[in-house]
């Protein structure tokens, strides 16, 4: 009996990962029998940039954590305060504490970037040290950092935005996908942030060590395929956001390009953001952009 007992504990551990992973591997629908895409991700929109139309939502105006998407805020900023690309910082221990319970880092504490690779750092790879060594570039220290963060979603008139921290580790970072929007409308007229979140890879040299390099590849997987013209865009994670994407890619649909942002907020499972992305855009081509251009 004892015996018995254990197996049957053991099943009923067990049956959610088992069923987590059935439920991984089974094919998504690209629609739902209504017709809409169909997203996975707990929140959503989509908008047409050149028109302001909001193409579709889900749960849009309710407010989540962002994880790393707070990242192209904190780009914002320092990017303001006229970032010297070729200035120097370095990696300090107040960095690596801030950073803590993020991903590893290879921006080791003592060593020197110059702030061109700490940004492309920041937000290619999404390296969290990183953010408060470009705070201190501008001459902010991270609370100042946070605090210019937070008067900027006021000036853009992003009302339900607001940070804690400026790496996005924080759960009080948190946005609505609606507002997260108009930080990418914000992101793409600064041609620095477009040129770097558009790139797949990028290599980092330790300042004294042009021998030494640290190759990053883009956590942005839309971004390093060639399917589609992505403008900009940021992918986030913390065990209590979920899996986030905000991206801006431009659409080839019929004789004119459309600007659209897509933003997914608490997908569960690391692809399914870049399968909503996939499913909307085949959406938008065949469905709703596709019958505008009379394909």
């Amino acid at each position: 009996m004892p015996r018995l007992l254990s197996l049957v504990l053991m099943l009923t551990l067990f049956a959610p990962v088992a069923q987590a992973r059935k439920g991984r591997s089974r094919s998504i629908p690209v629609y739902t029998r209504s017709g809409e895409p169909n997203v996975q991700a707990q929140s959503a929109a989509v908008v047409d940039l050149s028109t302001g139309e909001m193409l579709y939502a889900k749960h849009a105006d309710e407010v989540r954590p962002i994880a790393s998407i707070s990242k192209l805020m904190a780009a914002l900023v320092v990017t303001s305060r006229k970032l010297d690309l070729d200035g120097t910082t370095q990696i300090t221990e107040s960095d690596k504490q801030l950073a803590l319970r993020g991903a590893r880092s290879r921006l080791l504490v003592g060593m020197t970037f110059t702030n061109r690779d700490l940004i492309h750092a920041m937000l290619i790879a999404s390296d969290n040290r990183a953010v408060p060594a470009l705070g201190r570039a501008v001459g902010l220290n991270t609370q100042e950092l946070v605090a210019a963060m937070n008067a900027k979603a006021v000036e853009l008139g992003l009302t339900h935005t607001h940070f804690g921290d400026p790496t996005g580790l924080d759960p009080r970072n948190t946005s609505t996908a609606h507002d997260l929007v108009g930080l990418l409308r914000a992101a793409m007229k600064v041609p620095l942030i477009l040129e770097i979140t558009e790139k797949a890879h990028y290599v980092v040299h330790p300042v004294g060590h042009p021998s030494w390099s640290i190759e990053y590849n883009n956590t942005d997987l839309i971004a390093r395929g060639t399917r589609y013209d992505v403008l900009t865009g940021k992918t986030g994670y913390t065990d209590l956001a979920l899996y986030c994407l905000a991206i801006a890619v431009k659409m080839v649909v019929g004789p004119a390009d459309r600007p659209v942002a897509m933003v997914f907020l608490g997908a569960v499972g690391k692809m399914t953001r870049f399968g909503d992305f996939s499913r909307v855009a085949q959406w938008l081509i065949e469905r709703k952009l596709g019958k505008r251009a009379g394909l």
